[in-house]
């Protein structure tokens, strides 16, 4: 008697590591001078395309009342925003997956790869960090390994967690985040954020930080965050006497250590959700634990005590997350195909460092004509798009496959709200033309892996395909090779142990398949194997 398997599978072959970009461009200007217009306002060339976009200036829709839900249980923190009463992000943290993000370190040069302008770290982990040549301080016009030598000790700054296969992104341009600004010890500019417009403000924040800078900081450069709209001069230098504080700790740390060795750990998820959210557009920061809400209050009291009463502790019997649908709701992140108010849908499609988005009508038919039909379709999917990438945290490149529309102006209308929907993620974003055939090209910054990525694992049946054979293919494949194994010779009988659901189809062509191998077919389930997988034994 003879058996036969089916095949070992091969993995599947390496993707192309993931497209660098060529900085970490902070997106801010110099308070008082006509800013560097980034996001370009929806301007026409003679062909009616609309230019290329960011997300930075502010939206046109009202602003949205903000609800902050922790959950911290067993292993993990869960972080919920909700924006006008709807789920706009979600952070975790997890003990099994440090968020490393933010850290500082002293590391050790391991490889200079001028082939590619870039360098590998090593600063503690299984993993080196990938050092390009735009984040090494120094010559920028120099060749990297005229700049870094193998073995060469430096200090690094996480920009980028490892991902799949990829170390942890590093640069050498270190940034301490406070609540009203950023330090940045290696520049020696101002900049003031972009969302604060009012040149009053920008001017009167820009003369206050030019002389904090000036007599504490010995000139060093300063980025003005959006929260700081409104600070006091007080408030602004005990924050810079906070930062100088910091940054001379780092350094007497890096002057001390071997390498590898940590020399700043960033805040945990709910002080950062806290020092860059909390404002007074935060209704409730509601946390489930006594003692991340004591920790919270008492980080809030240093910076905004004017905040505190709004840190709540949730103490019902029914879970946070469960009391507020947010469980149910990331569920719904799984699912690939997300529907539209009027019936049409968006299909999701993530791959490793490209993901397509796919817009259908679906059951809407519209009232008017085919072109208002489409683009009022896709005036809906703009809108949706932009909040599933926010809520499932998609980064790298995207592709976004709207309706074909004939009209110019319709495409740049679908454009405007699209550009105008990621003005409310915090994730900077660069929006291509939309093509004549629809289509809209973007990046978005990644930190950190996707919430899908996070969530899931690769599918053993599919192979992380979506798909898996058809009955009809895997019947067609058994036949064959059931005639390789007689060699065509008629007579005897064959039994095929299959999942139960293909054995199902099996059956209904059992007639089928001894006609054509010319033997009888024993056909059994077995719940213990894959979709996939199959035995064939000759008896």
């Amino acid at each position: 008697m003879q058996e036969r398997r089916d095949p070992g599978r091969r993995d599947q072959p390496g993707r192309r590591d993931e497209r660098r970009d060529g900085g970490r461009g902070r997106g801010e200007t110099r308070g008082g001078d006509r800013p560097r217009d980034d996001r370009r306002d929806e301007r026409r060339d003679d062909r009616g395309r609309s230019q290329e976009r960011t997300n930075t200036g502010k939206s046109s829709r009202a602003p949205v009342k903000r609800e902050v839900l922790a959950n911290t249980s067993f292993e993990e923190t869960r972080i919920a925003i909700l924006e006008n009463g709807r789920l706009a992000e979600l952070h975790w943290e997890r003990k099994s997956s440090q968020n490393i993000v933010g850290n500082v370190y002293k590391g050790t040069v391991e490889n200079v790869l001028p082939g590619i302008s870039s360098a590998f770290v090593n600063i503690g982990f299984e993993k080196n960090a990938y050092l390009y040549i735009s984040d090494v301080l120094g010559d920028k016009n120099a060749p990297i390994d005229q700049t870094l030598k193998k073995g060469q000790t430096v200090m690094v700054q996480v920009a980028k967690e490892a991902i799949s296969t990829k170390g942890p992104k590093v640069t050498m341009d270190v940034s301490l985040p406070g609540r009203y600004l950023v330090f940045t010890p290696y520049q020696e500019y101002v900049g003031i954020s972009k969302h604060i417009a009012e040149p009053e403000e920008r001017q009167r924040l820009e003369r206050i930080v030019d002389k904090l800078v000036k007599a504490h900081l010995g000139g060093k450069g300063v980025v003005v965050r959006t929260e700081a709209e409104g600070a006091s001069e007080e408030e602004l230098e005990r924050e810079v006497k906070y930062l100088q504080n910091l940054w001379a700790a780092v350094q007497k740390k890096y002057a001390e250590p071997p390498s590898p060795a940590i020399l700043h750990q960033d805040l945990g998820l709910a002080m950062q959700i806290a020092r860059d959210l909390l404002s007074e557009q935060v209704y409730v920061y509601l946390l489930d634990s006594k003692e991340s809400q004591k920790q919270v209050i008492d980080f809030v009291d240093g910076f905004a005590p004017e905040l505190k009463d709004r840190i709540k502790l949730h103490e019902a019997k029914t879970p946070i997350f469960k009391a507020f649908n947010i469980e149910k709701q990331i569920e719904t992140i799984r699912e690939t195909k997300v529907s539209l108010p009027n019936g049409g849908s968006i299909v999701i499609q993530e791959a490793e460092s490209l993901c397509a988005i796919d817009v259908n009508t679906g059951r809407f038919t519209g009232s008017k004509s085919q072109e208002e039909t489409v683009t009022q379709t896709n005036i809906e999917a703009a809108m949706l798009v932009a909040q599933q990438i926010r809520l499932r945290n998609i980064g790298g490149i995207i592709v976004v496959d709207f309706i074909d529309m004939r009209k110019a102006s319709n495409r740049a209308k679908v454009m405007e709200v699209f550009a105008d929907a990621c003005k409310a993620d915090r994730a900077k974003i660069r929006i291509l033309p939309i093509t004549r055939l629809g289509l809209i090209e973007l990046t978005r910054e990644r930190k950190r892996m996707s919430t899908a990525a996070l969530l899931t694992a690769e599918c053993p049946q599919c192979r992380a395909s979506g798909r898996v054979l058809s009955v009809e293919t895997l019947r067609i494949k058994i036949q064959r090779e059931i005639f390789e194994m007689t060699g065509g010779r008629p007579g005897g009988s064959i039994r095929v142990s299959l999942h139960p659901s293909v054995a199902e189809g099996f059956r209904c062509q059992q007639p089928i398949i001894e006609k054509n191998i010319q033997r009888s077919v024993r056909i059994q389930s077995d719940p213990n194997l894959m979709w996939e997988d199959y035995h064939i034994v000759l008896e």
